[in-house]
């Protein structure tokens, strides 16, 4: 299986989607433009070693109430670019591991992620080797003293975080 389109499928009642399509390590497509994410809370592993995916559309997302990220890209070694523009993080608790072995990611821009709420971020961004900026908002990029961050930036390519 190295494409799925999933325009028709219905997650209106889905309120977990941890580990969706983890392992799918053919995948190289994934059409999710359908997809109502309105009542999930866990996105833990969703994609997690989806090593191959290339291009995932996630336009449709509503992650308004979603409280947990960790392991969410997780070695999509792949993945050049992923469009989070959508993504409310407002809520999000746990990133950990979000990122980490997204080894093509070159460019992240995080500008829609609120982090208030998020108390880890251990190893987000992970052996991230070829990732150059991540940008990330002024007014929502917050992260407390009493967030978890070890190996945040870990074997990590990144020269600098953009505020914008």
């Amino acid at each position: 299986l190295t494409n799925l389109n999933l325009t028709s499928f219905n997650t209106s009642n889905v309120n977990n989607m941890e580990a969706m399509f983890s392992h799918c390590e053919s995948l190289t497509n994934l059409n999710l433009t359908s997809f109502n994410t309105s009542n999930v809370v866990s996105m833990i592993n969703m994609f997690g070693n989806c090593k191959k995916l290339v291009d995932v559309n996630l336009d449709s997302f509503n992650t308004m109430n979603v409280t947990s990220m960790n392991g969410m890209f997780s070695s999509c070694e792949s993945l050049t670019t992923i469009d989070l523009s959508t993504f409310n993080t407002s809520n999000v608790s746990d990133m950990y591991y979000m990122f980490n072995f997204c080894t093509s990611l070159t460019n992240l821009n995080l500008t829609s992620f609120d982090t208030n709420k998020v108390t880890d971020m251990q190893y987000m961004f992970y052996a991230c080797f070829n990732i150059n900026n991540i940008y990330a908002s002024n007014d929502k990029w917050n992260i407390s003293d009493s967030c978890k961050t070890n190996n945040m930036f870990g074997a990590c390519g990144v020269s600098e975080v953009t505020y914008v």
